[in-house]
C-alpha cells in the first residue's frame, strides 16, 4: 500500500505478518466493559458501545475481557464464549464495531486466581497461591494436568467462535496476573511438572495456545498477545523471562505484541496518574524494553499508556520504537477522541484528576470512575468528568453482587 510521505506516521497503515492491514497506528486498547447481564452474553449495550468506537476513526479496536470459562470470570459482567449460543448478539457487536474500515479483535482470557468471590469461591490456578487484596479473592486450588489441557482447549474453542462471530482478530491476554500470567510467573507457578519450573515449562500453556490457534484460524487471521514486560515483584516474571517468551512468539509469527506490566498486587496497568515521577519512569521503562525487543526480533509492537500528545506519538512511531500506539482512558475522557489526533491537533489529551483520600481503594475507585464512563457511552449518555469515583466503587460492587450472586 502506497503512503504519502507527507502523511503523519500515526495515520499510516500497518501491514501485519499474516497479511492483514490496519488502516492507521491508533488502537483502542482493551478495557473491561462489565456490560453483560447474568447470562454473560453480548447485548445491545455492547453493540451501542462498539458502534461509537467503530465510528471513532481508530484503526484497531480490542475488546475487554472475553472469558473462555464462565466459572472463572474477571467480572460478573464479562462476556463468556464457551459455545455458539449468543452468536447472533456477538455478530451484532462486531458489525457495529466495524464501522470505518477498522479491525475489531476479541481479547480472550481466563482469570484463574483473579476470579473474584462475586464469580466463584473456588478458583483454580497453576498452584494454590492466594491473591490477598481486600478479601475479594478466595484461595485457589492447584489445577490438575487434565484441567490445564482443558483450559488450552477452551482458548482454542473461544478463538474459533470469535472468528465465526465476525471478529477480525484475537488477542490472548497473558498479562496483569490472569491465568496465563500466573503460569508464567514463578511467584504463582510452583508446579514441578511439565508446566512449572523453567521458563520453557512455564510458557508452555501460552505457546501451545498460540500454536494451536494458528492451525485452527489459518495463516491470514491476526493473532496478538498481551504480555507483561515484568510483574514488578521480587521473584516474579521478569525481563529475561519476557524476552525468552517474545522470541518464541516471534517464531510462531504472531501479528502484534502488546507490552504491559504489573498484576493486581502491583497495579502498574491501573495507576496511570501522569504527574507521578514513578509513573513516568514506568512508561519510559516500557519504551526502553521495546528497544531491547527490537534488538532480538522484528515482532510488531504496541504499548498502551502515557501517550497523550500527537507529537510524542509521532516521534515514537517515526523512530520505529513502536508500530502501534494503544489508548484506553482518552476514549473515556474525551467523547471525540481520537478525532483530534487524526486531525493532527497538538493539544495534550487531558486525564481525569483524582485526589484519593483512601489509598487502599484508589485503584478500585479509579476503575469505578472509568467503568461508569463506559456505561454512559453504552447508554448514549454524556460523559461525566466530575463523577465521584467512590460512587463508582459502590456501583461496581452492587452490580457485581447482583450479577454474580442473584
Amino acid at each position: 500500500m502506497s503512503v504519502s510521505k507527507d502523511k503523519p506516521h500515526i495515520l499510516q497503515p500497518l501491514n501485519l505478518p499474516c497479511g492483514a492491514s490496519l488502516k492507521n497506528r491508533i488502537a483502542k486498547a482493551a478495557m473491561t466493559e462489565r456490560l453483560a447481564s447474568g447470562n454473560s452474553k453480548a447485548n445491545k449495550s455492547h453493540s451501542n458501545l462498539y458502534k461509537k468506537w467503530g465510528e471513532s476513526g481508530t484503526g484497531l479496536i480490542i475488546t475487554g475481557n472475553v472469558m473462555v470459562d464462565g466459572r472463572y470470570k474477571e467480572s460478573s459482567g464479562n462476556i463468556v464464549i464457551e459455545d455458539k449460543s449468543g452468536l447472533e448478539e456477538l455478530q451484532n457487536l462486531t458489525a457495529n464495531g466495524l464501522r470505518s474500515g477498522n479491525h475489531i479483535w476479541a481479547q480472550i482470557n481466563h482469570a484463574g486466581r483473579q476470579s473474584t468471590i462475586f464469580s466463584t469461591f473456588k478458583p483454580i490456578a497453576p498452584s494454590a497461591v492466594q491473591l490477598k487484596k481486600l478479601m475479594l479473592f478466595a484461595k485457589p486450588r492447584a489445577m490438575t494436568i487434565e484441567e490445564v489441557e482443558n483450559v488450552i482447549d477452551r482458548f482454542i474453542n473461544t478463538g474459533v467462535i470469535c472468528k465465526k462471530a465476525g471478529f477480525t482478530g484475537i488477542q490472548i491476554h497473558a498479562a496483569h496476573g490472569y491465568l496465563i500470567n500466573q503460569f508464567l510467573s514463578p511467584n504463582t507457578n510452583l508446579r514441578t511438572d511439565e508446566y512449572g519450573g523453567s521458563i520453557e515449562n512455564r510458557s508452555r500453556v501460552l505457546l501451545e495456545i498460540v500454536r494451536r490457534l494458528r492451525i485452527k484460524l489459518g495463516p491470514h487471521f491476526p493473532i496478538s498477545v498481551k504480555l507483561n514486560s515484568a510483574d514488578f515483584q521480587r521473584g516474579g516474571f521478569n525481563e529475561k523471562d519476557a524476552l525468552f517468551v517474545i522470541e518464541k512468539l516471534y517464531e510462531l509469527k504472531i501479528d502484534l505484541l502488546e507490552i504491559s506490566g504489573g498484576t493486581y498486587e502491583n497495579t502498574v496497568f491501573l495507576t496511570k496518574r501522569s504527574e507521578r515521577e514513578s509513573t513516568r519512569k514506568r512508561e519510559a521503562y516500557f519504551l526502553d524494553f521495546a528497544a531491547k525487543i527490537r534488538k532480538h526480533t522484528n515482532i510488531p509492537l504496541m504499548v498502551t499508556g502515557g501517550f497523550r500528545t500527537f507529537d510524542f506519538c509521532e516521534q515514537v512511531l517515526k523512530n520505529k520504537e513502536l508500530d502501534m500506539i494503544g489508548f484506553a482512558r482518552p476514549f473515556l475522557n474525551d467523547k471525540d477522541f481520537p478525532s483530534s489526533f487524526i486531525k493532527g491537533d497538538t493539544k495534550k489529551v487531558e486525564d481525569a484528576n483524582f485526589d484519593f483520600k483512601i489509598k487502599k481503594l484508589a485503584d478500585f475507585a479509579e476503575a469505578g470512575f472509568y467503568d461508569y464512563q463506559i456505561h454512559q457511552i453504552a447508554k448514549d449518555k454524556p460523559l461525566k468528568p466530575n463523577y465521584n469515583p467512590y460512587l463508582g466503587v459502590l456501583r461496581f460492587t452492587k452490580n457485581e453482587l447482583i450479577k454474580g450472586w442473584f
